[in-house]
């Protein structure tokens, strides 16, 4: 698990906000705000890990080894959380409009075309539920593929294989897959832009660790939204600070965020999720999303939206905090 620091060393009296995430530009505020010492400047000190696996995830939050998730509202439901596994939904982070999907080689039109092929996709991330969105249409399933189990970091290099029909992955592995594979006439089949509003980047904390410092965890929010208004206002500094920890040039990371991703502020957010008695439009989308993953069996258990959704934190914030 390759590890990224969002902020050099602090003091002591710093708290500590430990998140994990996918290698995905939609978090680019998390390091923005701590390269412009957002956090620093509210008593946080806060770390970031890659890792694409959700399990690894469910299960730092669970032992109280990270502080901080974020996935996908669809991620977040799957298999092996059940109703009594930790973790809420406090926020969103980002919405992908197209930064999520499949990529396939030129013999491959349409979806229909991939049965009895190989796909590499990892089934927790957003383009596996994008094609299975796009075979149900077909008539089809994932019975109808040869399903190669690969994350989506990893799906790029897998691509190289002849055998690989297509890949599931995120940016900026799409577009490098794309360009990479140009002579087996690789594009896109699919992605979020398709399913408006499906695809949100959540953030997901432990309950017991939310009610014991409520304000730690409201900072954290802070930070994020003070971030997402500077990229709004200043998208150049803020693609040229992120650029790096994505291991990525100032324009390779413009690439893969424009027409890919909408950073969500925090007057989107208020708007998304709604209060407890007025709830927005992310509980109908989370209980849309999980029915289906009920239905494929991506989920044992029914999660139910009331429970996994506290908008006390976002709804603590207001427009002056981010001044």
């Amino acid at each position: 698990m390759a590890a990224c620091s969002a902020t050099p060393s602090a003091n002591a009296a710093e708290k500590e906000m430990r998140v994990i995430c996918n290698n995905w530009s939609g978090f680019a505020p998390v390091f923005v705000a701590s390269d412009l010492g957002y956090f620093k400047k509210l008593g946080l000190k806060v770390d970031v890990k890659f890792d694409d696996a959700q399990s690894d995830a469910m299960a730092a939050i669970t032992a109280g080894d990270v502080e901080v998730d974020m996935r996908t509202i669809d991620d977040y439901q799957r298999r092996p959380r059940t109703a009594s596994t930790p973790g809420v939904i406090i926020g969103t982070i980002d919405e992908s409009t197209g930064g999520d999907g499949v990529v396939a080689e030129g013999s491959v039109k349409t979806v229909a075309d991939l049965k009895g092929k190989t796909v590499a996709i990892e089934n927790d991330i957003p383009a596996y539920l994008l094609l299975e969105l796009e075979l149900k249409k077909a008539g089809m399933s994932y019975n109808d593929l040869n399903i190669k189990q690969t994350s989506g970091s990893d799906a790029l290099s897998v691509f190289a294989d002849p055998h690989v029909s297509a890949i599931g992955t995120f940016q900026p592995f799409m577009n490098k897959a794309v360009e990479l594979q140009k002579k087996r006439g690789a594009h896109i089949i699919v992605s979020s832009a398709a399913y408006p509003g499906t695809i949100v980047d959540v953030m997901i904390v432990n309950q017991k660790k939310l009610q014991a410092d409520p304000v730690a965890y409201r900072d954290f929010l802070i930070g994020i939204y003070k971030a997402v208004a500077y990229y709004q206002q200043n998208p150049t500094n803020f693609i040229h600070l992120a650029a790096p920890h994505f291991g990525l040039s100032d324009k390779d990371f413009k690439d893969s965020i424009d027409g890919s991703l909408a950073y969500t502020n925090l007057a989107e957010v208020k708007k998304y999720l709604g209060e407890t008695q007025n709830p927005g439009p992310a509980y109908q989308i989370f209980d849309s999303l999980m029915q289906l993953n009920v239905e494929n069996k991506a989920a044992d258990s029914l999660l139910s939206a009331q429970k996994s959704i506290d908008t006390s934190v976002v709804n603590n914030i207001s427009d002056s905090d981010l001044h």
